[in-house]
């Protein structure tokens, strides 16, 4: 397990990043040789390693399936509420049906 330190890092804008430390552990995976080919291209245009690039690429994928996590566990609580004070099933759909429209857009 590695571990990393805390360090702040200015950015070409003058704001400071803080990059708090974190352990990590080491993870083999397999990937096609076109793909890994790909992301070197990608990773070379980015000025990064193909590991940061990855680490990116998780990051971002897993912080939109928590967001829709989260997002479904509220509508989940919300119909339950709903039920409790409107005896229509049609209309606890409709309002949620409508909660989904307008938080996508």
């Amino acid at each position: 397990m590695k571990k990393q330190t805390d360090q702040t890092i200015k950015t070409e804008e003058g704001f400071d990043l803080k990059l708090r430390s974190r352990n990590s552990k080491p993870v083999t995976i397999h990937i096609p040789a076109d793909t890994l080919s790909s992301l070197e291209k990608i990773s070379a245009t980015k000025d990064m390693s193909v590991e940061a690039l990855l680490k990116l690429y998780i990051g971002q994928s897993m912080r939109q399936e928590l967001a829709k996590l989260s997002t479904d566990r509220v509508l989940e609580k919300t119909a339950q509420v709903l039920k409790q004070h409107i005896q229509s099933e049609e209309e606890v759909s409709a309002i949620l049906k409508e909660i989904r429209v307008e938080t996508v857009s």
